[in-house]
């Protein structure tokens, strides 16, 4: 899949686009299941989360309630994904499918898509 951008732009946006979907996976599945449920996908999203939720704690408002956290610190990563990253590594973002990793989703979805027309 030939996407025009630099390895070192997808090894990043796609470790932080991965961090981010996860963080709102943590989220989502916790308006659901308690976070101390034996649930094996909420632990799953609980030992994957929690070291970035630790190493956020210092810019994470104290007055957000827990459940909130999580998607705080994705919203945190969404922001230097569209901001700061482009700055720095010089590509462009206009709209969300401008960012790598959602981008070639898409493109595997529509490509999946195609195989059923």
């Amino acid at each position: 899949m030939e996407s025009g951008f630099s390895t070192i732009v997808l090894i990043m946006d796609y470790l932080m686009g991965a961090a981010m979907w996860t963080l709102i996976g943590r989220f989502g599945m916790s308006l659901f299941v308690a976070e101390n449920s034996d649930f094996f996908f909420m632990k799953a999203f609980i030992k994957i989360t929690n070291p970035m939720l630790k190493a956020m704690h210092r810019l994470t408002p104290p007055f957000l309630i827990d459940r909130m956290k999580p998607l705080y610190v994705a919203w945190f990563l969404y922001m230097i994904r569209f901001y700061i990253m482009p700055a720095v590594l010089g590509y462009d973002v206009m709209g969300m499918l401008s960012f790598p990793l959602e981008s070639n989703i898409a493109l595997i979805i529509y490509d999946f898509g195609q195989i059923f027309r």
